[in-house]
């Protein structure tokens, strides 16, 4: 099988990737285990525990005698109700008949039944009176319900108050409760995020790299992901105040290496051309000829002309000797047969004869 170098390193930065995803998944899914367990070391507050139990509780016993005193007097009421319906459609139905009767009476005008007249009126009002204590009775029992209602109200507001008071304590104690788990936590993630920053500066470069790449995606994700679930509300100014530190980080040390290349690469090419040529990696020079790029300067060594030719087509790409930005040889003819080649690439591509630098 041939061996395709271009292939491999695009197999390679696959597989290495894949190896940090895969080790930072794992350091993920370990890491919220463990984040998850710390709940079970502290125990939340409840709002019960900081209520007085006793105290509620004989309140709620005076509220159930007062609904079973009210539930007793309501059926009294419910009776009386019934009863006074009774007499109320007796003496209706006597008052009715009295003064159907009475009609009768003053039509055939008999003097004798003045007796009976007084007998029927006296039985009227005594229905009457009957109905009257009946109500009175009655309205002793709704002032009754009243008043024990309106001392159960009582106990309910002050069982209400009882909780509130219970809930402001709550409140504190779970403030101090988030406070201290979520110190526990960033003391957890904060070491892991400055050992991912330590990786970074200190193995970038390694041949381990992507194991330490892998690392360095789980810190960032623990700390900027990772915690979010756990945060408290002023949680959230931890985290930014951390990524606006690291964001100032990041640019200060990205503004310096720029510096650093850039003056370095100005110093390069204040060397003479032969020496920088004898400095170019294979690696390199592979890349600059695939991007047709000079592997000193970075420029571009193909020059367009604008020459057309004469049926009119577009301008012709030529490829230059030597770069003409910063003078470096790129092409050269073999020594063997004379072919022509990319300097810096170790063999020609005609012969493999060894190539001259």
């Amino acid at each position: 099988m041939e061996l395709n170098s271009k292939k491999l390193e695009r197999t390679s930065k696959i597989v290495f990737f894949s190896i940090s995803v895969i080790l930072s998944i794992f350091l993920i899914l370990l890491t919220d285990n463990i984040m998850s367990d710390i709940d079970s070391v502290t125990t939340s507050p409840m709002p019960t525990d900081f209520e007085n139990a006793s105290l509620i509780d004989n309140y709620n016993k005076d509220i159930a005698r007062s609904d079973d005193s009210i539930r007793i007097l309501s059926i009294k009421m419910e009776r009386l109700t019934k009863t006074i319906e009774t007499v109320v459609m007796r003496r209706e139905a006597e008052k009715e008949s009295f003064d159907n009767w009475l009609s009768t009476r003053n039509t055939i005008g008999s003097p004798t039944n003045d007796v009976e007249v007084l007998a029927r009126a006296r039985k009227v009002d005594e229905l009457l009176k009957v109905e009257q204590e009946w109500q009175s009775q009655l309205a002793v029992l709704e002032d009754s319900v009243s008043q024990i209602a309106k001392y159960r109200d009582v106990n309910y507001i002050k069982i209400d108050e009882e909780r509130q008071r219970a809930n402001e304590l709550y409140f504190v104690a779970l403030r101090k409760y988030d406070l201290k788990v979520f110190l526990i936590r960033l003391l957890i993630v904060t070491p892991i995020l400055l050992i991912g920053i330590f990786f970074f500066l200190r193995f970038r470069r390694s041949k381990y790299w992507p194991l330490f790449q892998g690392y360095i995606i789980f810190s960032l994700y623990a700390f900027f992901f990772g915690l979010v679930p756990y945060l408290p509300s002023y949680g959230g100014y931890v985290r930014y105040s951390v990524g606006i530190i690291l964001s100032l980080f990041a640019g200060y040390y990205a503004i310096n290496s720029i510096r650093k290349y850039l003056e370095m690469k100005k110093k390069e090419l204040e060397i003479s051309s032969q020496e920088r040529a004898r400095n170019v990696q294979t690696e390199v020079a592979e890349k600059s000829l695939h991007n047709h790029i000079c592997p000193s300067c970075g420029k571009d060594f193909i020059l367009k002309t604008w020459e057309s030719p004469s049926d009119g087509g577009k301008p012709i790409p030529v490829v230059t000797v030597y770069c003409r930005y910063c003078g470096l040889e790129l092409f050269s003819n073999c020594d063997a047969c004379g072919h022509k080649n990319f300097l810096h690439l170790p063999y020609c591509s005609n012969c493999g004869h060894t190539t001259k630098k």
